[in-house]
């Protein structure tokens, strides 16, 4: 029992120190691309990753959570050379739908004469394929609860984006694109790291236990319905950004683009810390998700730790409302300042989004994804609606309303997918 908790506290620790690092680098490199880059041409870098975000929500995206999500169960069945070479398929057939599909959308911007977005999508398209080959590997790593390698991956990611990020400026321009293009040689770099860390967790000799073509489909079953939503969760979450650009400003956008970094993602971060660590506890104590008493001690862990993100948000929001001004003082630059008023609230709005996250990494413990999927598309469309009524009528402030609204929505729904089910052998003795 005690080498248990020394593990635990060991792997919480590299968390810790990973996330901590991320965290900071996300600082710093805020600070650094609002000194190069006026709100302008930020808010242009927000509508660039917008495209990264449709390869992750709706083509590759949902095949890497699949992956991540087997990994203990062909460990556990002794069965990884099927998957391996499933999981090889996959993410490679997805690759070629990407390619296929980025050649056909820098064409049009090329017959439109759009040549800087089409610069600045081209550099989006090769951050999204690298940096969700980066993900696969991190999820892998995690699931096999290398958490040292995962932690130092991450760091080194954000820190080797502040880097590559000014030293492409300083070639080629201070631009977006030239931002993007940066951000992209970064998941390069560590990408083709996790790839030789990934190798060492091969066996020597790999049974050949499990067809590929069995996996295909265990995989692909648990996968499709991350896409099936992610075509409307990726409209929600760019909306944003667009609905202002349409009806306010590019400069708009990049405020909106710092306090959304500011306030939305470290919350996010902070769970995501939790999410690293107890994900592959929660996999590995469901495992295929068919014992009730497993599925029950998952039920227990992932509300304690959901309590514990709504505790962590309340805490922050108030850190936030005493402190805004500072934050920003530190970590942009004077031109997107007259935003921090703002920042407790998407807070609220980035902790509730979080909470609700943790709530689906329990359905996906029961192997439930597509529990979810009436769920995600249809607080993606009240999202999208939301954030278009906002920004028409308020712009900004309009915006992070949106943001709060749509967050409360979705824990509510997640809460209640969440909550077991009563079997139906009692809803019959008590009839």
């Amino acid at each position: 029992m005690s080498f248990r908790y020394y593990r635990l506290a060991k792997e919480g620790v590299w968390i810790i120190a990973g996330q901590i690092s991320a965290i900071l680098g996300t600082v710093v490199l805020i600070r650094v691309l609002t000194e190069y880059l006026d709100p302008v041409q930020y808010g242009q870098v927000a509508l660039g990753l917008t495209v990264a975000g449709i390869v992750d929500q709706v083509v590759m995206g949902g095949l890497s959570n699949g992956v991540s999500r087997f990994y203990s169960i062909a460990t556990e069945r002794q069965q990884f050379g099927g998957y391996i070479a499933a999981a090889r398929w996959l993410m490679g057939y997805a690759t070629l739908v990407v390619a296929a599909i980025s050649l056909v959308f820098l064409a049009v911007l090329a017959a439109l004469e759009e040549f800087e977005w089409m610069k600045l999508a081209a550099a989006a398209l090769l951050f999204s394929v690298l940096s969700t080959y980066n993900g696969t590997f991190s999820g892998l790593q995690n699931a096999a609860r290398k958490r040292a390698t995962v932690a130092l991956h991450s760091g080194a990611d954000v820190w080797l984006k502040i880097l590559l990020a000014v030293a492409v400026m300083q070639w080629l321009g201070t631009s977006s694109a030239a931002a993007v293009l940066g951000y992209a040689l970064s998941s390069l770099l560590v990408t083709v790291s996790q790839y030789f860390f990934f190798r060492r967790l091969i066996p020597p000799s790999v049974t050949r236990g499990g067809e590929a073509a069995v996996w295909i489909r265990q995989i692909w079953a648990y996968s499709w319905p991350f896409s099936t939503w992610g075509v409307f969760t990726w409209a929600q979450l760019s909306s944003d950004r667009w609905a202002l650009e349409a009806f306010a400003s590019s400069e708009e956008v990049g405020l909106y683009a710092v306090l959304f970094q500011l306030g939305y993602a470290p919350i996010g971060l902070a769970t995501g810390m939790a999410m690293s660590f107890i994900g592959p506890i929660l996999y590995q104590r469901s495992g295929d998700a068919t014992s009730h008493a497993r599925n029950s001690g998952v039920h227990r862990l992932a509300w304690q730790i959901t309590i514990s993100c709504l505790v962590l948000t309340l805490l922050a929001f108030v850190m936030a409302m005493t402190l805004h001004g500072w934050i920003f003082r530190l970590a942009v630059a004077a031109e997107f300042r007259s935003v921090s008023y703002l920042l407790p609230w998407i807070v609220v709005a980035g902790g509730l989004f979080a909470a609700a996250q943790m709530l689906a990494l329990k359905l996906l413990s029961d192997m439930k994804s597509s529990a979810m999927i009436t769920a995600k598309i249809v607080t993606a469309i009240l999202g999208i609606a939301l954030n278009i009524y906002g920004a028409a009528i308020a712009g900004l402030n309009g915006i992070v309303v949106s943001a709060v609204v749509f967050g409360v929505l979705y824990f509510l729904w997640m809460w209640r997918l969440s909550m077991p089910r009563v079997a139906p052998s009692m809803n019959i003795a008590s009839r």
